[in-house]
């Protein structure tokens, strides 16, 4: 639950009560503590945002690594540009009308969305210096909501790698980050329709950011369709990746980062009761993975008939964080350790799925963040008795249907007017000699011969 407004979301997490008892008012403290200063609280709220903020921008890192190890060498250099590159465009284009579409006035809308203006924060809070009431710093805020939105974008990065031009990719990152996710975010983080009707709950972004790039990163795939070679005969032919001990580095940022991306989701760190629950958070999104790489270890050993697959075993790791992600606070530790298992299950059973019905998706994005998300969403209500199966199954078929529908139309509009996919020749020469003119590693391709 993200809404801007620290007031309106103590409705809806109740641990937050302190926060305004303690920080926001500076009176009523709880019997065994003293009142906290409103400007101290201030400061803790604020740098949660920054702290958080900056681990989930470290994942960025992460999701150039991951991909960059599981793509074939000669597309290494254009997946690290993609990444950079679609990070910087969800900056500039959730300042211009990204966050005020997603939090600005929602009500006026109905709850559909928010107003498409550029970011300000005077228009959230006016004097910062002289009101201490918002419980934080609103650039904070910004910060923090920015680099989810970047999350989402780097998901459909990996599913479409291999094939998709880097024009085309950007363009529609354009249209991702700067509308598609704000105005589905605006439905439940935004105090919108999903979260005033029917009470739909998604922590830090099962749904709501990983469903999201999974969704669009669906649509991609099917336009595109498979890389050259990658299924003959109906049979799918494995394309090893270029380096797994990058994959791995790239997996270990990832997990780091999620400490920031569910923690800091807690939106207050201003009293003990916000503090024990960001801990309880770390503690459960760890756990999460833990038995996400066990289960998925021990299930690709059943699958390769008793040879272990790294790369299953680590978006096991990946689909326990996904899963934790709707609620990471709620769960007991053992409850943590349930979902993250079948999040990795799902997860590893439907990469199999993937390659029957021949959908490629280079590194498992898909069973990974829109399965394993889904799955996260849904199983909210087990131990959050605020939420219920019926407002979280709407939420995800609401959103699934918005983003997947806006996102093949999109997609579809590109491949019309530009073409998204590689041609024959470039894709067999790879991306970075195509689309780049140089190389990732240099010294593995053999120079031109000279006329």
């Amino acid at each position: 639950m993200r809404h801007r407004d620290l007031f309106q979301s103590v409705r809806k997490r109740p641990v937050l009560t302190g926060l305004i008892s303690l920080s926001a008012l500076g009176v009523g403290a709880a019997p065994a503590h003293a009142a906290i200063a409103p400007d101290v609280s201030y400061v803790f709220n604020t740098l949660l945002f920054l702290i958080g903020g900056f681990l989930v921008m470290w994942m960025a890192a992460g999701f150039a690594m991951l991909e960059a190890g599981l793509v074939r060498s000669k597309h290494a250099a254009v997946i690290c540009l993609k990444n950079i590159g679609l990070y910087s465009i969800a900056g500039l284009m959730f300042f211009l009308i990204g966050y005020n579409l997603m939090y600005l006035n929602v009500d006026a809308s109905g709850g559909y969305f928010g107003v498409p203006v550029p970011w300000s924060p005077s228009e959230l809070t006016g004097d910062e210096s002289i009101d201490l009431s918002t419980g934080y710093a609103s650039a904070s805020d910004w910060f923090f909501q920015m680099v989810f939105v970047a999350t989402a974008a780097s998901i459909v990065s990996g599913a479409v790698a291999e094939r998709v031009r880097i024009a085309p990719f950007f363009l529609f990152v354009v249209v991702l980050t700067g509308v598609i996710y704000p105005i589905q975010g605006s439905w439940e983080w935004g105090a919108g329709w999903l979260d005033s009707q029917f009470g739909f709950s998604d922590f830090a972004g099962s749904t709501l950011v990983h469903s999201t790039g999974g969704w669009a990163a669906l649509a991609g795939v099917i336009l595109l369709g498979a890389r050259t070679g990658r299924f003959v005969d109906g049979k799918p032919v494995p394309m090893h990746g270029s380096s797994l001990p990058m994959a791995t580095l790239g997996v270990f940022i990832l997990w780091m980062g999620w400490f920031g991306f569910n923690g800091a989701s807690q939106l207050a760190l201003g009293s003990a009761a916000d503090a024990t629950a960001v801990a309880q958070i770390f503690v459960n999104t760890n756990m999460a993975a833990a038995a996400g790489v066990v289960v998925a270890y021990l299930l690709s050993m059943v699958v390769n008939r008793g040879k272990a697959n790294l790369v299953m075993t680590l978006n096991g790791a990946l689909a326990g964080l996904v899963s934790i992600t709707a609620e990471p606070l709620t769960p007991t530790v053992i409850e943590a350790i349930v979902i993250g298992s079948v999040g990795a299950a799902i997860a590893t059973y439907g990469t199999i799925l993937m390659e029957k019905i021949r959908l490629d998706d280079v590194v498992g994005a898909i069973p990974v963040h829109l399965f394993a998300g889904i799955w996260g969403t849904m199983v909210v209500p087990f131990t959050n008795d605020s939420a219920s199966y019926f407002g979280q199954f709407v939420g995800v078929v609401a959103i699934g249907a918005f983003v997947f529908a806006t996102s093949f139309v999109v997609w579809l509009v590109l491949k019309m007017l530009l073409g998204i996919r590689l041609d024959r020749a470039s894709e067999a020469a790879g991306g970075d000699l195509s689309e780049l003119g140089h190389p990732a590693y240099p010294e593995f391709v053999e120079p031109e011969p000279a006329e």
